[in-house]
């Protein structure tokens, strides 16, 4: 086996979110430590990680403590970029592979970078029949919101349309259920850290089953 992918100082962008491989995150960039970051990542092609917040807020609050992060996050591409007025821009990213941070830094503009591990993507896992009801209730989720979307003045279609192929996939799946289900923020963390998406969905379709989602 080949050893993982590591990247050295990847910056990184701490959020109270977790973005999942697969997902798309639309971010509001104003603070300066993140706009010259996100102008190179456009501008080279390059990914910056997303990690989710265990301690402080997204936004620096004078005399408040650094920030304290979870050791795992999503490497996040930008997809489009617009920046409305100078120190505003509007972007659009998609998450792409897990990581594993190795070793963060602190940077003294207030900027985090971080030496990180790739963790594998998920091994493609066909739903088995018992979770095939969580397949179709998200196809009705995920119609009824792009309609919503439709019906919204200049509103963009927030889903896409899945393929057969997607809602046969377990982590696909599991992950587009992460991020719709109203749960908190650890317990979306822990669901993302998982490694086998069988499990991960497993533990999505009782979280449909308790709160009658599935029903």
């Amino acid at each position: 086996m080949s050893d993982p992918l590591t990247l050295t100082s990847l910056p990184l962008f701490p959020l109270n979110t977790v973005l999942f491989p697969g997902g798309v995150l639309p971010l509001r960039v104003f603070e300066v430590r993140y706009l010259d970051m996100v102008r190179k990542c456009h501008r080279t092609g390059a990914p910056f990680g997303v990690v989710a917040l265990a301690r402080g807020h997204e936004v620096r609050q004078a005399g408040a403590l650094p920030e304290s992060l979870y050791s795992v996050g999503t490497l996040a591409m930008i997809e489009h970029l617009e920046e409305l007025q100078a120190g505003l821009m509007h972007v659009r990213c998609r998450g792409i592979a897990r990581f594993r941070v190795l070793r963060q830094q602190l940077l003294p503009h207030g900027l985090w970078t971080a030496n990180v591990e790739q963790i594998p993507c998920d091994t493609p896992v066909q739903v088995p029949p018992d979770l095939q009801r969580a397949a179709s209730t998200l196809t009705q989720v995920l119609s009824s919101l792009r309609e919503q979307a439709a019906g919204a003045a200049g509103g963009p279609a927030a889903h896409a349309q899945p393929s057969r192929t997607d809602l046969q996939d377990c982590g696909w799946l599991a992950n587009r259920w992460c991020e719709l289900l109203p749960i908190p923020l650890e317990l979306k963390q822990q669901l993302m850290q998982l490694d086998n998406p069988l499990v991960r969905l497993e533990l999505v379709s009782d979280i449909l089953e308790r709160t009658g989602i599935s029903g």
